[in-house]
């Protein structure tokens, strides 16, 4: 393909991932925070099994790394109304807390005294 031809087909190719965006979007199936999409099926599920959803589609639950992308989050927690799983956990000192990929934290918002290892969070 020439040069010409390439940019009509990328130029197609990003028309119609900008409507499919819109119509997730519309559907309060996706946001973005910074270069990061954030995305939800709607479904509940149990930890694991949202785990397994996010890898399935090629990302990682999500993990907030700074306001904004907490603010990301918490439109689907708000638009749902419902809790969501963080790609948070504790780590082997009590009380401590890491990504899943065992890197610690260095962004959170949590309450006073939360989370308070009630299992709940």
């Amino acid at each position: 393909l020439d040069d010409n031809e390439m940019g009509d087909i990328n130029q197609q190719l990003e028309h119609r991932i900008s409507r499919l965006e819109g119509v997730l979007r519309l559907q309060k199936m996706i946001t973005e925070s910074g270069e990061k999409i954030f995305a939800t099926n709607g479904k509940k599920a149990d930890f694991n099994t949202t785990l397994q959803k996010c890898k399935e589609a090629g990302g990682s639950i999500a993990a907030p790394r700074n306001a904004g992308e907490n603010d990301a989050i918490l439109y689907f927690v708000k638009s749902f109304n419902t809790y969501t799983y963080l790609g948070i956990k504790e780590s082997l000192i009590p009380g401590k807390y890491q990504f899943l990929d065992s890197t610690q934290l260095t962004y959170t918002n949590w309450y006073l005294n939360e989370p308070s290892g009630k299992g709940e969070e």
